[in-house]
């Protein structure tokens, strides 16, 4: 397994780079980290902030944790007011401001992980010009077109071809929401593994979800392991949010499903 150079066995993960995307398909959990990954680097006393590109599914936007990252000091770049909700292609100009990345300060772009979600990683294409970046792909090896080494290379292919961009490395979030289990984690370790292996890009982090991440076999990766907190919950779940731009939260109606990157 190639392994990230900058990451060692009970270090954490550090991104490289002042501009970090996490891209991955519908149910891959890319939302979930994100927002995680903003909240601890600060905790850890960076200067973030975070961007939501993803315009497709209506239900796991890392907006809809608004209110817990402003409330940590991080800046939320996202559509306001009643666009705050809409399942459309708002992409507001600030985030072009983000594509200058600096050491101090992380910003990351939560980008959805199918046709239109690399349409709008190209349209930054032309902005980011040399700034050094990561960009990774979030593999559950418990998802349709993720479950197999080659159903990710087919994805991370059709990504840099169509985004015009470089996946840099990967994210193994192997996960059964509330039946995952240790084995379920390091079954996408190993697929992770023999994906980077192939690819050439490094295995950068695994994610496990609260005390899983305590378990000695998680826990004793030789790649750095993100406890996940349980942030992003479906609309029935949730208590109905509110802040101070947009008011009261309604559920939104899911918009017309994209094609994942590189199917049919």
């Amino acid at each position: 397994m190639k392994l990230s150079e900058t990451t060692s066995k009970g270090t954490g993960f550090q991104p490289r780079h002042g501009l970090l995307v996490i891209v991955g398909n519908y149910g891959s959990g890319k939302t979930e980290i994100a927002v995680n990954l903003a909240l601890q680097m600060r905790r850890a006393g960076r200067e973030v902030q975070i961007a939501d590109l993803d315009i497709v599914n209506p239900y796991f936007r890392c907006r809809e944790a608004f209110a817990a990252m402003e409330a940590e000091g991080i800046r939320v770049v996202t559509p306001t007011g009643a666009q705050m909700w809409a399942d459309l292609p708002i992409i507001v100009p600030e985030i072009k401001g983000m594509l200058h990345g600096s050491p101090e300060k992380l910003s990351i772009f939560d980008v959805g992980g199918d046709d239109v979600g690399a349409r709008v990683m190209a349209s930054f294409r032309e902005h980011l010009a040399d700034e050094p970046y990561q960009l990774l792909q979030v593999i559950n090896s418990r998802r349709p077109f993720t479950d197999t080494v080659a159903g990710c290379l087919k994805m991370m292919n059709a990504i840099e071809g169509m985004s015009r961009l470089s996946v840099t490395g990967f994210i193994a979030n192997s996960h059964l929401v509330t039946e995952t289990t240790a084995d379920v984690i390091l079954e996408g370790y190993r697929l992770a593994g023999e994906l980077a292996a192939r690819s050439g890009r490094p295995l950068e982090l695994v994610t496990a979800m609260g005390d899983l991440a305590d378990d000695p076999r998680v826990a004793g990766l030789d790649v750095p392991v993100l406890r996940l907190e349980r942030i992003m919950l479906p609309p029935w779940l949730r208590r109905e949010a509110k802040n101070d731009s947009a008011g009261t939260v309604p559920n939104p109606v899911p918009a017309a499903r994209n094609k994942p990157i590189g199917r049919p």
